[in-house]
């Protein structure tokens, strides 16, 4: 029971007391009657002033416990009149301001950094001591390939079907590590933590370096690719032009067939070399795509029936699973033409004989999608894939994936390339 009430119910008795006194009194003496009421006006006074310097200041100071006890930091303790209680009261005001103003400054900062992190183009991945994932940003669901962070709340990294999430698991505590996935993305991956109400909170940050290395892996090779091509150009040109004269030369001399036909086979090897060099030099002169709105149903379509007699002359059988609900989009139709023949190009030659080729497209989200039951794509070589002159082909020259990255990142396109656990390797390009 508080202090203020047993005051008021020890008084409310001590007078009942009295009066029962006086009474008593009243009926044997009248000096005794007005000696007890003096009495009982100097107990009233006394309890009065003991109200005042006592009850109130510690009643006063119990409301302020009850306002920290609630955290209500915009309530003030009003003073009683007393100088030592008034003094308490005054220092409990001022705290409570202070509080007041650091709960602000804190609401705002935290507002700010929710801003902050949701607007970061880094990926924010928080996670709990049980390293299941409790929240991530948009920048965190867009790299991960998600549509919602309900998805992947209270979930480990290992359970996530994607690549990223793979190695973002095999990461440890303080770790930062650079990763690069099978759609040409390029992250550094930063495990680390930071303390909340004395617990550790372990989270993960993704900083994209896709944008920075490939500019400056295609600012390398354009330069290396002109360099090369102008000195083979020059060689060739030179060559060619001094084996022609000498093999026309040559033509009027007798038993000179065959010195002329070793002529003539490296003139025509001259010239595969020069259009071998022409084909790197064509990858950095891609133009700009000129969009217009297609449907995407009719390009593969016509893709199909070109690749048709390729496959078919190997056993190779292209399906098609078109939705039909599927509309436009906007594409470059000779470029995005080029990207598919390549890609179903690539798919037919990882299959040896007898398989199948599977084309799907989606409207949710708008997606094509190019199978193979090929030999499939190593882990190792996944992460090179689309590297500069990189190829898993053992005659091949690197640049058809370049290409087809290089169309698909000017058309807004993000894309994967992988073999899934089914045996399945699957192109995917999802449309904005």
């Amino acid at each position: 029971m508080k202090l203020k009430s047993l005051f008021w119910i020890f008084t409310s008795l001590l007078l009942v007391i009295l009066s029962m006194l006086t009474y008593f009194v009243m009926q044997k003496s009248s000096w005794m009657f007005f000696l007890l009421e003096g009495l009982i006006a100097i107990t009233a006074l006394l309890l009065i002033i003991f109200y005042r310097k006592i009850v109130k200041p510690l009643h006063t100071i119990g409301n302020g416990m009850e306002l920290l006890k609630e955290q209500d930091f915009s309530s003030r303790l009003s003073k009683v009149g007393q100088y030592e209680a008034d003094r308490v009261v005054n220092v409990f005001n001022r705290m409570m301001e202070q509080l007041k103003n650091e709960r602000l400054r804190l609401r705002e900062q935290n507002s700010f950094l929710d801003l902050l992190i949701n607007a970061s183009p880094m990926g924010v991945i928080i996670l709990n001591y049980d390293e299941r994932i409790t929240s991530l940003n948009p920048a965190a669901i867009k790299v991960l390939g998600i549509y919602s962070e309900e998805e992947v709340i209270d979930k480990r990294l290992s359970d996530l079907d994607s690549p990223l999430a793979e190695e973002l698991a095999a990461l440890s505590l303080n770790d930062t590590r650079t990763v690069q996935l099978n759609d040409a993305n390029i992250y550094r991956c930063t495990y680390s933590s930071f303390v909340d109400q004395g617990f550790q909170h372990p989270f993960i940050l993704l900083e994209s370096l896709t944008d920075e290395v490939m500019k400056a892996e295609k600012k390398a090779y354009e330069k290396v690719i002109r360099m090369i091509a102008h000195e083979v150009n020059n060689t060739t040109a030179g060559i060619t032009s001094t084996l022609d004269t000498v093999e026309m030369t040559l033509a009027e001399v007798e038993n000179t067939e065959d010195i002329r036909e070793v002529m003539r086979i490296c003139i025509d090897r001259c010239f595969s070399m020069s259009r071998f060099i022409t084909n790197f030099a064509d990858v950095v002169k891609i133009p700009e795509p000129r969009l217009c709105r297609m449907n995407l149903n009719e390009l593969v379509a016509s893709c199909k029936r070109f690749m048709e007699t390729i496959c078919q002359n190997r056993n190779i059988s292209i399906n098609l699973n078109l939705c039909e609900e599927l509309d436009v989009v906007n594409v470059d139709p000779s470029l995005f033409e080029q990207v598919m023949v390549n890609i179903i190009k690539n798919a037919a030659e990882s299959i040896e004989t007898n398989g199948e080729i599977y084309i799907r497209t989606t409207i949710n989200p708008v997606c094509l999608e190019i199978a193979d039951t090929g030999k499939g794509i190593s882990k190792e070589a996944a992460t090179k894939l689309f590297s500069p002159f990189f190829s898993t082909k053992p005659t091949g020259q690197g640049i058809g994936l370049i290409f087809i990255r290089e169309v698909l990142q000017k058309h807004g396109c993000t894309f994967s390339l992988r073999t899934y656990e089914d045996g399945l390797t699957r192109f995917r390009i999802l449309f904005k």
